[in-house]
């Protein structure tokens, strides 16, 4: 199907609940339809239209989730990290090719000097708690020199800008268009059969593709609700499953442990509010995590794989009575899912590249044609995206990922999956949380090492764990290194990282 952002509410009824928030009254679809109305009227006033990329820089929330859709009509999206410092604004809204920033009202920090240093419009986003959650006005601080285009949303218009992580390299510009966005929200609704009794109890942050997607717009693709929490705080979850009363909620793997650390002493509201299911994407979840989730909720959880790319989701694991495979981030759901050859453009059985061809997929990269190069193909009359990710199905078309490319470990040239030492380490009684990593070493090339947290209360050290890996793995793929810590370096998003951490640790010298 292919539509804008706006088409995926045009029709619900005008009264259903669209978006909800702590201590809020309810936006309803009637009020989110004339929102997008007057923000496009707002943008226009203020120099900005079709076409024009607008960076949105807000604090998590409703407003967040309105404002990505609103603006979508009559613009170009960027959304950025709020917490990013003065260089990174100034590289990312100069990379981006910015015409104009949002900020709330009262908002000074950084995103607004590098914004002024850079000539780009203001608008300032103001809203009332007593308001209905989402509802906002925006107001031009400056305007932009020269006639907008007025013309609304089509499917083929961009509507998301995105970069890359640039974890290894310089971040590369995802351009996502309203077909590509649409596309992937319904994939999502319809793989967790969303209905507008169902809601979304969402603590994403809304500068990433998950939050955007999966949780905002798959929710408006069903007419379903989504109750946008201001972040994510593991102290005040089961407060919010209380107020909101969800039927599910999306996180990444390092927010359904703090969960679970937590449901013990929520045990009552965990029984006032049952989960229909339980979504987790963007990293890999441990087969221990995913178990201990579902019998603590008594619902199924629901293990996706998404990328930017991808306007987020390639693969799901089916709900019931389909069964949903600890380890495996389940079956194709939305675009085509193959395995190719790691070295050569042709499609192959067995381990190797996972690659994706759909409607949700990006058409490529921005101004780059040597990622475009080394990034997509064209085999059996489809053009296919290379996600960088290793993998295999199984006989039932359930997808495993082994690991990424460039995480894979090579030791004197035997290759390591980290997420199978992972694995293993989560089985050890006292491991709360592990992360492998690679860590240079001058004759093999790479060593095997592991950052470790324990579980509150528990004892061990490196010897220990080392021992209880040398029983279960092969003797090259037993950490050489042990680190234990109270907590593991994140992401913005919350993820675990693995490129760099031997120097985020100290253990080597940064190049």
């Amino acid at each position: 199907m292919t539509a804008t952002l706006s088409d995926l509410f045009a029709f619900h009824r005008n009264d259903g609940l669209a978006v909800g928030a702590p201590d809020r009254p309810w936006l309803t679809y009637a009020g989110l339809r004339e929102l997008v109305g007057h923000t496009v009227t707002a943008l226009h006033a203020a120099g900005v239209g079709k076409g024009d990329r607008v960076a949105i820089v807000l604090p998590n929330g409703p407003e967040m989730a309105t404002a990505f859709v609103a603006l979508a009509e009559g613009a170009v999206t960027a959304p950025l990290n709020p917490a990013y410092r003065l260089e990174e604004f100034e590289f990312y809204l100069s990379d981006l090719g910015a015409k104009a920033i949002v900020l709330a009202e009262g908002y000074d920090g950084p995103a607004l000097v590098a914004a002024n240093h850079l000539g780009l419009a203001v608008l300032r986003l103001g809203h009332d708690a007593a308001d209905p959650a989402g509802s906002f006005t925006l107001r031009a601080e400056s305007v932009a020199p020269g006639e907008p285009e007025r013309a609304t949303a089509r499917p083929r218009d961009l509507a998301l800008i995105l970069h890359t992580s640039g974890t290894t390299s310089r971040p590369k510009i995802v351009p996502l268009r309203h077909g590509n966005l649409s596309a992937s929200a319904h994939h999502i609704a319809g793989s967790l059969a969303l209905t507008p009794h169902d809601r979304c109890l969402n603590m994403m942050p809304l500068f990433h593709i998950h939050g955007l997607v999966a949780a905002v717009s798959a929710s408006l693709a069903a007419g379903a609700s989504v109750w946008c929490a201001p972040g994510f705080d593991a102290l005040k979850v089961f407060g919010w499953i209380e107020a909101a009363r969800p039927t599910w909620y999306t996180a990444v793997p390092t927010m359904h442990q703090a969960i679970l650390a937590r449901a013990p002493r929520n045990a009552e509201v965990i029984e006032r509010v049952p989960l229909r299911f339980i979504r987790s994407s963007s990293a890999s979840l441990p087969a221990q995590v995913m178990e201990a989730l579902s019998a603590t909720f008594r619902a199924p959880v629901i293990e996706a794989y998404g990328m930017t790319e991808a306007a987020h989701q390639m693969t799901s694991n089916p709900l019931p009575p389909r069964p949903q495979k600890p380890g495996s981030v389940g079956v194709a759901a939305g675009p085509q899912v193959r395995i190719a050859d790691e070295a050569s453009d042709r499609l192959i059985e067995g381990t190797g590249e996972v690659v994706i061809s759909g409607p949700n997929v990006t058409a490529g990269y921005e101004a780059n044609k040597a990622a475009n190069a080394k990034s997509f193909f064209e085999a059996e009359g489809e053009r296919w995206f290379r996600t960088g990710d290793q993998g295999r199905f199984d006989a039932e078309g359930y997808l495993t990922i082994t690991g990424r490319l460039k995480e894979i470990i090579n030791r004197g040239g035997e290759k390591i999956s980290p997420l199978e030492v992972d694995g293993v380490l989560m089985d050890h009684p006292a491991v709360l949380q592990v992360v492998t990593f690679a860590l240079p070493h001058p004759k093999l090339g790479e060593e095997v090492a592991a950052a470790v947290v324990l579980r509150e209360g528990m004892a061990a050290d490196e010897a220990a764990i080392r021992a209880f890996c040398a029983d279960r793995l092969a003797e090259f793929k037993v950490p050489r290194r042990v680190v234990l810590l109270d907590e593991i370096p994140k992401g913005a998003t919350g993820k675990l990282q693995r490129i760099g951490l031997a120097e985020k640790l100290g253990l080597v010298s940064p190049a």
